[in-house]
């Protein structure tokens, strides 16, 4: 304990119990002069003695009883106050008694007592303000980054008084903005309301500050767009309170202030798909994920495995990416451990034989080849990977019966137009046909596009301003939709719990976003001037993607913000004719796949062969 601390704890200890005596003392000795209004001669002094003798005595036994001078409540706190004026009521109490019972009786008028020791009271929480605000004052930070700070509310005054009341502060609070009103003359902690949204750049220049913090727990993408906008004009860094949901507890402080990030200006905010109440069926499981080293693929094996499963197969062509996953899941990667296991789902004699040494009892496909613009100049690869592979994959499945088959989808198999969107269409209605020859649930769970995944358009984007840019966007009014990692990992886990064979599920993912707005808004994140430069559509691209087709229809059965579309499934005829190539004479082009509602009957052997 340093010389400060102990100095503090003494004065506790032993200072403010002779104060709050002498407090007593003198406010009793003075209400009962003024009820003698002054003729001290007729005041009975030793009655007078032992009244204080009474109160005071008692006043400490109940205070040590309640701890108030043992650091039980915080000084000057309504804890503090309310044990406090707990033992005054007792000292009451006792020079009541005292002065109308035996002896003692008429030793002060019936007045003082209560009076006396109330103004006692209001004395000695007058000294415990006082002592906390020069302690508040010697807490608060000499310097740091000039801060405003968005928001009066709760949040708001949590974070500047946390701000205050911290000497090594990064950040100084030199005013708060809010919208509302009727909290116009606000101040918190003596930091003052400088006005609303509006007022941003006037605060800014008038205050002399560098940050803004939005403390805005609820604040949605739109208003934080326009905060970040108005901040960056003025100057200001930006920073934010993480959502409520990000938060540990209930009370926020300066430690949870984080750098603004694009999930907060694109408007995703995590949707609770209560993986909990119905992942049951992957603990004590056999749980089989293909592309496990992908962006997907790694975090559904990160997921999957918090359900406790009996076993989790990790299959991925490229050994690099199993390191990766098996490094981030188990702090190691010596990849010597059946839970990785290097193959191509483009070889189906090896997946035969692993899923018939392993008898996996749930399968994640994750395995594709989705770079759009690639593949529209290599269709025989995204053929041979998402069509083919992904008929290898449900065709050793069926050979184990796995009981739970989810193909990973994406919106461009709705009304596909470019290479990935017709290969991934056909696997999903691969996985809709053997569906019908599967006692199992085999379906498909189809997203828009992941943040921050492997050869994102945010990735793309940040690396392009890392280099000083341009920035390159191929039309301004292109959308798209976004959602997170781990929300497209918990629709794929859920799909298997909820999803019926056959079908797609597709999560509600609110409204699309313009590419350009955020390519403005990470150029806007940047210490310096990035262009945007516009390059025009590429072949195979859509100015708006759908997440359901212009045929499709849905409905949402069980959870208010997944929809199921039916998805019709491939013939025999078909699947005979599925080739090594999409466009040679033995295969079937991708564009020429054509669905039919009922699967045929020969279709495991077909598919098989």
């Amino acid at each position: 304990m340093d010389r400060r601390t102990t100095w503090r704890w003494r004065m506790r200890r032993w200072g403010l119990p002779i104060i709050d005596a002498s407090l007593l003392a003198v406010a009793l000795s003075a209400l009962t002069v003024a009820r003698y209004e002054g003729a001290v001669d007729q005041i009975d002094r030793r009655g007078l003695a032992i009244a204080v003798l009474i109160a005071v005595t008692t006043y400490l036994l109940s205070s040590t009883a309640l701890r108030v001078h043992q650091g039980r409540h915080p000084v000057g706190s309504v804890g503090e106050l309310t044990a406090m004026a707990t033992a005054v009521a007792a000292s009451s109490a006792a020079l009541l008694v005292a002065n109308t019972v035996g002896e003692l009786r008429r030793l002060l008028p019936l007045s003082v007592p209560v009076t006396g020791l109330s103004v006692g009271l209001v004395g000695m929480l007058a000294v415990r303000l006082i002592v906390r605000r020069l302690r508040e004052r010697s807490a608060r930070p000499h310097s740091g980054r000039r801060t405003l700070v968005f928001g009066a509310g709760s949040a708001g005054h949590q974070m500047v008084r946390s701000m205050l009341g911290d000497p090594s502060s990064a950040y100084l609070p030199v005013g708060v903005l809010d919208d509302d009103p009727t909290k116009r003359h606000v101040r918190i902690d003596g930091v003052r309301l400088l006005g609303g949204r509006d007022d941003i750049a006037a605060a800014a220049r008038d205050s002399g500050a560098e940050v803004l913090v939005i403390a805005l727990p609820l604040a949605d993408a739109a208003l934080v767009r326009e905060l970040s906008r108005r901040a960056g004009e003025a100057g200001l860094v930006v920073k934010i309170l993480p959502r409520l949901g990000e938060l540990l507890g209930c009370d926020v402080g300066i430690r949870d202030v984080r750098d603004i990030d694009i999930s907060d200006l694109l408007g995703r905010r995590q949707i609770d798909t209560n993986v909990d109440a119905i992942a049951g069926y992957l603990a004590g499981k056999r749980v089989l994920v293909t592309g496990a080293g992908g962006s997907i693929g790694s975090e559904l094996c990160r997921q999957v495995a918090r359900y406790a499963p009996a076993e989790l197969i990790m299959l991925d062509r490229d050994e690099s990416a199993l390191h990766a996953v098996q490094l981030s899941m188990h702090g190691e990667a010596r990849l010597d451990s059946p839970e990785v296991v290097l193959a191509d789902i483009r070889d189906v004699e090896t997946l035969m034989r692993i899923f018939g040494q392993r008898r996996p009892d749930v399968v994640f496909h994750a395995a594709a080849l989705k770079h759009l613009t690639m593949l529209e100049q290599y269709p025989d690869e995204a053929w041979k990977t998402n069509v083919l592979g992904t008929r290898n994959v449900l065709a050793a499945a069926t050979s184990v019966r796995v009981r739970h088959f989810i193909n990973v989808s994406t919106d461009k198999a709705a009304d596909p137009v470019n290479v990935l969107g017709r290969t991934k269409r056909t696997a999903e209605q691969l996985t809709a046909a053997y569906a019908g020859m599967n006692s199992g649930s085999f379906l498909s769970v189809r997203f828009g596009n992941v943040l921050a995944s492997r050869g994102s358009v945010l990735t793309t984007f940040a690396a392009q301003i890392a280099r000083g840019g341009p920035v390159t966007v191929t039309h301004p009014d292109v959308t798209r939709y976004f959602m997170t990692i781990p929300e497209a990992v918990q629709l794929v886990i859920q799909a298997g719990a909820i999803g019926s064979g056959g079908e797609a599920l597709v999560l509600d993912m609110g409204e699309p976003v313009r590419i350009a707005d955020v390519a403005r808004h990470l150029v806007a994140l940047c210490d310096r001037p990035v262009d945007i430069v516009y390059t025009g559509l590429r072949p195979g691209e859509k100015l708006h993607e759908n997440l359901t087709g212009q045929q499709e229809s849905s409905r949402r059965a069980v959870h208010p913000l997944i929809s199921h579309v039916p998805v019709p499934p491939l013939d025999d005829r078909t699947l005979n004719r599925l080739g090594r190539r999409a466009d040679d004479g033995a295969g079937v082009p991708v564009e020429s796949v054509e669905p039919v509602h009922e699967p045929a009957p020969g279709l495991y052997r077909a598919a098989n062969r």
